[in-house]
């Protein structure tokens, strides 16, 4: 847990204070990072970690499971607040790619960072396909498979997937995963600080518990805590690998994507509330998080 904290505090809250001073720095900051070395820090983190076909199954099972979510959240006792779209996928799509892969890495053995990232491919081709129309965007079916394929083209991830693959089976494999894997850390904790920036910001712009936020404590808890349990009950009646189960239900864990925010603000819809429940989950997931990821180890023993 301290491993954990120690790890995200720090490259947070120095991208706070920046965010706050310069509300504008981290679209800037953004563009590169997540086009030079996103790609870059999977790819590194493949190699180190692996290829195999645990990356399909928690992409299927990323899909799955937030599937679920949008169509049978609102229907939880008590969890009317989860009608409005918006907050249902705020509720079960995470930050899986700047804190998930920080989580896996400071819980899980390296062997778990495949599955990480084959999950965080899987929740992030389906929110940005079909995020916008969930939303409220109006487009027909064939814009819903263009913009899919037009996402996984351009999907950083995708990127480094390819990447990682040319390299898997050469000599030089090993070679290049060494020489990757501190630059692939260096982007994650670039990428924080990213976060920090964009929360600062958003603080700057009083994202506080107002009227329109209060409807947010629905999704919060089922973002931080059942939607985790979820994937851990997918993983147990699937009888899925021990260290399959422990990954996937850690990156449930991670707090709402800042991708949220994003399409809520392309197709103005509820920007308000995906502001606050971006802002209060990483909050809280400060605490939730390693929380999570101390059970687990107790919980699924590998």
């Amino acid at each position: 847990m301290l491993h954990f904290l120690l790890e995200l505090l720090p490259a947070l809250l120095l991208g706070f204070w920046a965010g706050r001073s310069h509300p504008s720095l981290s679209g800037r900051l953004a563009m590169p990072l997540v086009r030079f070395g996103v790609p870059i820090s999977v790819m590194g983190l493949l190699l180190r970690g692996g290829l195999g076909g645990e990356m399909v199954v928690a992409a299927a099972l990323a899909v799955l499971a937030i599937a679920v979510v949008l169509l049978l959240a609102q229907r939880l006792p008590g969890f009317k607040g989860l009608r409005r779209p918006s907050l249902r996928l705020g509720s079960c799509v995470g930050n899986t790619a700047y804190v998930g892969i920080p989580l896996a890495l400071a819980f899980l053995p390296t062997e778990a960072l495949p599955i990480s990232i084959g999950y965080d491919l899987g929740a992030t081709l389906l929110t940005w396909s079909l995020g916008p129309l969930f939303i409220g965007a109006r487009q027909g079916r064939s814009s819903v498979w263009s913009g899919w394929l037009l996402s996984l083209g351009n999907s950083p991830a995708t990127h480094g997937l390819m990447g990682a693959l040319l390299l898997q089976w050469t000599p030089w494999r090993s070679v290049v995963a060494e020489a990757l894997w501190w630059p692939s850390r260096l982007v994650i904790a670039g990428a924080l600080v990213v976060v920090g920036m964009r929360l600062g910001s958003l603080s700057h712009n009083a994202v506080s518990w107002s009227p329109t936020c209060q409807g947010l404590v629905p999704p919060l808890l089922v973002k931080l805590g059942l939607y985790p349990v979820l994937l851990l009950v997918l993983g147990l009646v699937l009888r899925l690998d021990p260290l399959m189960i422990q990954a996937i239900a850690l990156q449930g864990a991670a707090p709402t994507a800042i991708s949220l925010l994003l399409i809520a603000e392309s197709v103005g819809v509820d920007q308000e509330r995906a502001a606050g429940l971006v802002f209060w989950s990483t909050v809280l997931s400060l605490i939730t998080a390693p929380a999570w990821g101390l059970l687990l180890v107790k919980l699924v023993p590998t």
